[in-house]
């Protein structure tokens, strides 16, 4: 059985009332007789007649409330500057305010689908999508693309049946292309060339027709922006200021400002305030007398009676010289780049000064344009230079000091040769061999900086890596910075060049000391970890496997999350100007990815920031250092004397002096060449043997792999030793320019010399 209220809900109010009386009437006639009938009638009567007069009483509150209501919104939204409509549950209009109706005229009685049918195409489904979801939350809204440019459309619920809808032009979007349309400013858009490529209605209706080239609207041509320029109109010309705007893809932006028909417009504040431009008026002594909101969003807001110079720095001469110069002529028209004085950001305007006369006296107009991003560009290729420069400087420097080191360590192991351990001078010659391998060490890294250094990845523990490299690292952090090291007890052995790995932990721990002025603590923990299943984050993806994870983490001052997607790129630095070259994250980003792993930065704000390396894991036990000290050059070394004819090619005479010694001493029959035309002079004589040519790679006229190659054509049979400064003459795609070579980097020791010649021959 329904309940009473249920059954009351489901009948419209006549059938209620006509239910009630019925109900009472049958209930009487089994109680009462006919004369009591009557009575009984009577007073159900007046009850039902009571009741009516209730509920319509009811009803006529709610319909006006509801009028109040609708009144009190019509009178809210009959000034608002955006069309606004309200409509019931079906959709149809109800009220329109002023704005609405100059733009869609009288819509009462239709529906807001038809109404917004000429804007945009099937208006139907997104007017229920939203009005479905205002039923559901109060409000919704919505951006979309019509005819006429980008609008947002949000509705509200209103009441229980009724919805106010706003239709809003956004007026912050991007203005070029076909977005233009919404504007009135006449506004085209032109190629390098002169083609027009877009013109907005503004535009054509000033011209009177759509035109294809600039010539046909302009009477002097190249365009000045800022300046005033004549028009052809189907009225006669017209003078108006031109404001160009360069755009991306070789599209140029161009707004008309008429001045000789509409100069009281182009005064007007609001009519400059909405210009899609950055504009500024100075006075002739260069104070700013209006800025309109485009100028505003570049440079900030702007204090009263302030100046051009207070505004811009870095053109190298007082600013008040060039407002001067720009006044008389002399500077008018010519941009110049400056930095804006805002403490926020760096901002760098493109700001060019144009002369105008306005009731007979002269003033200035700077038109403002963003140049942050070309000067960042520009200052990205001055620091691509200078490090550039400075790597072939490095690796100019480097070469000439191996050919030096190689003569004062090779005649060093000369001498010892003739000292036993037991001899007083031995002592000092063993200083001189091992300082010179002390500065061949310091030369490496100047090739490596300079990335003219071979790669030599082998299997390492990361362990005795990090444990050689803690003296360097306490040495870089300072006293002020504790620097902790933890290591999984059976990590596993990982695949890399260790100098490179070094040199991506030291760019990490440099990063970090300086993240924390005050001091604080470092730390770096490797563990094993084994990834199940692909591990995404940061649009990367690690693929499941074993791996030795690395993590350097700090306490300092952490990087901001909108920089955190930039800092391995290059030349990107948070530090000052001065304080970072943009390139040790970069450096430490692209060994790692050499390696064959990952890396990634956690960073919080004022806490600290963690950097992860994800390195690929392997079975093999470490290799050993193959590096190692070398060894004392005994007698042994010419115990057993060899017998075979080397050719040695070489144009450093220090260089060559010990190397031809030292092959001598091995028992090698040595002939000796200063450059590569000497050395193909002896091989012309057919008769003479060679076994071996040792040749240096870079010398005057002919280098070393070109001579080789010539002579190899007539004796294919021959070994080849290169040796040279740095390895990135010979191994240009990571192989040996001819075949049956060897490279040997300078210094060499008189051990290594004789070895590869014997392994050659071998």
């Amino acid at each position: 059985m329904l309940p009473l209220n249920r059954v009351a809900a489901s009948l419209a109010p006549g059938a209620l009332y006509l239910a009630l009386f019925g109900v009472m009437v049958g209930g009487a006639a089994f109680l009462v007789d006919n004369q009591v009938m009557t009575i009984v009638l009577l007073s159900v009567a007046g009850s039902f007649v009571v009741l009516a007069g209730l509920v319509r009483a009811a009803r006529a509150r709610e319909t006006l409330a509801r009028g109040r209501l609708h009144e009190q919104i019509a009178e809210f939204i009959a000034h608002d500057a955006a069309p606004s409509f309200t409509t019931d549950v079906d959709g149809e209009i109800g009220f329109q305010n002023r704005a609405a109706f100059d733009r869609f005229g009288a819509r009462g009685g239709q529906t807001l689908t038809r109404a917004l049918g000429e804007m945009f195409a099937n208006p139907g489904a997104v007017l229920t999508r939203l009005q479905s979801k205002a039923a559901a939350l109060g409000a919704a809204r919505e951006d979309l693309v019509t005819r006429r440019g980008h609008v947002r459309l949000s509705v509200h619920q209103v009441g229980r049946d009724g919805f106010l809808w706003r239709l809003e032009d956004m007026a912050e979007r991007p203005t070029g292309g076909r977005g233009a349309e919404t504007i009135s400013l006449p506004m085209l858009t032109a190629s390098k060339s002169g083609t027009i490529l877009f013109m907005n209605e503004a535009a054509r209706r000033i011209v009177g027709e759509r035109v294809r080239t600039l010539d046909r609207i302009f009477t002097e041509l190249p365009l000045r922006s800022g300046d005033e320029h004549e028009i052809a109109t189907p009225e006669g010309s017209l003078r108006c200021t031109v404001a160009e705007i360069e755009g991306p893809g070789g599209r140029d932006e161009i707004y008309l400002l008429p001045l000789a028909t509409g100069r009281q417009s182009a005064r007007d504040p609001a009519s400059f305030e909405a210009l899609p431009v950055a504009l500024m008026r100075l006075m002739a002594d260069g104070r700013v007398t209006a800025v309109n909101r485009a100028a505003r969003a570049l440079m900030g807001e702007i204090p009263p009676e302030a100046r051009l110079g207070d505004l811009l720095e870095g053109l190298g001469r007082p600013v008040e010289d060039w407002v001067a110069d720009a006044l008389t002529g002399r500077a008018d028209r010519r941009p110049e780049v400056l930095r804006a004085r805002r403490g926020d950001r760096e901002v760098f305007l493109q700001v060019t000064l144009s002369r105008v006369v306005e009731d007979g006296l002269p003033s200035l107009v700077a038109v403002l344009s963003d140049a942050t991003q070309l000067k960042t560009l520009e200052a990205q290729f001055v620091q691509s230079q200078k490090m550039q420069a400075i790597g072939q400087l490095a690796g100019g420097v480097a070469h000439d000091f191996n050919n030096l080191l190689t003569a004062i360590s090779g005649h060093c192991d000369l001498l010892m040769l003739r000292h036993d351990k037991g001899d007083p001078d031995y002592a000092d010659l063993d200083q001189i061999s091992q300082n010179a391998n002390r500065a061949a060490s310091l030369v490496g890294q100047l090739l490596a900086f300079s990335r003219k250094q071979t790669l030599k990845p082998r299997i390492i523990d990361l362990r005795d890596t990090l444990s050689d490299l803690t003296h360097l690292l306490n040495r870089l952090v300072g006293e002020k910075v504790i620097l902790t090291l933890s290591h999984d007890p059976e990590l596993r052995p990982i695949r890399a060049d260790k100098r490179q790995l070094e040199q991506v932990i030291m760019n990490l721990v440099v990063n970090a000391r300086d993240a924390m002025p005050g001091g604080g603590e470092i730390r770096i923990d490797t563990t094993n970890v084994s990834l199940t299943e692909d591990l995404k984050r940061d649009r990367a993806a690690v693929p499941r496997g074993d791996y030795v994870v690395v993590k350097v983490t700090d306490e300092g001052t952490g990087i901001a999350p909108d920089k955190l997607t930039k800092i391995f790129e290059p030349f990107y630095t948070t530090k000052r100007t001065g304080e970072g070259t943009g390139l040790g994250l970069s450096t430490a980003y692209g060994i790692v990815k050499q390696t064959g792993g990952y890396i990634f930065c956690d960073s919080v704000i004022g806490s600290g920031t963690c950097f992860t390396i994800y390195l690929p894991a392997h079975d093999q036990i470490a290799e050993p250092e193959a590096e190692a000290e070398r060894p004392a050059p005994t007698a042994d070394l010419v115990a057993e004397p060899a017998t075979a004819t080397i050719l040695l090619v070489e144009d450093e005479a220090p260089v060559r002096a010990f190397a031809s010694r030292a092959l001598k001493l091995r028992g090698y029959t040595v002939f000796e060449a200063e450059n590569a035309e000497e050395a193909l002079e002896l091989l012309a004589d057919q008769n003479l043997k060679v076994d071996v040519f040792v040749t240096d790679v870079i010398m005057p006229g002919m280098d070393g792999p070109t001579w080789v190659s010539i002579a190899l054509k007539t004796r294919p049979d021959t070994a080849v030793v290169f040796v040279s400064g740095y390895a990135e003459d010979v191994f240009r795609d990571g192989r040996p320019p001819v075949p049956n070579s060897i490279f040997l980097p300078k210094p060499f020791s008189l051990s290594e010399l004789t070895a590869t010649v014997q392994n050659q021959l071998g």
